[in-house]
């Protein structure tokens, strides 16, 4: 199975952009990861945030096939503790799909077009972060579930 973090925008700091990369590298020994990034939408100053969420979201399901499961990174979502998440995974894994997306939207959230396509959300936690942050946190997160489930020492509870 590949597992998928698709995301709106690129990272503009290059602290985080390595900080991420280390994560996306190790994430590399344990499943096959990727990470796609949408390129930020142009011109939307003359853009309503429902226009901007359709557009992007437009641009999200351009790239999901109908085979894929697809969890949305959303505030309202479930939240898990690390060995929740890693034991969320491990039934992803289990379940013999090819492809498990997670998406982090654009800075308003989500077209309802999107939230009727996904078939999960989760939440990182009841705090606000910027997207860009989340990117670090999830692939920092997800690289932690695999390692929990290889009984790895870098997880301590």
């Amino acid at each position: 199975m590949t597992i998928k973090l698709l995301t709106i925008g690129k990272t503009d700091d290059n602290a985080l952009q390595n900080l991420i990369g280390t994560y996306v590298n190790r994430l590399g020994h344990y499943n096959k990861f990727e990470l796609e990034i949408i390129p930020d939408l142009r011109k939307t100053k003359n853009l309503s945030v429902e226009q901007q969420k359709a557009a992007e979201g437009k641009l999200i399901l351009e790239r999901i096939n109908t085979s894929d499961f697809v969890v949305l990174l959303d505030e309202n979502g479930k939240q898990f503790s690390s060995e929740g998440f890693s034991e969320y995974i491990q039934k992803r894994l289990n379940s013999g799909m090819k492809q498990l997306i997670f998406i982090i939207g654009g800075p308003y959230g989500f077209s309802e077009e999107v939230y009727s396509r996904a078939d999960g959300k989760i939440s990182l936690s009841k705090m606000t972060f910027s997207h860009q942050m989340v990117r670090l946190f999830f692939v920092e997160q997800l690289y932690r579930a695999f390692t929990i489930l290889r009984n790895e020492p870098y997880h301590h509870k």
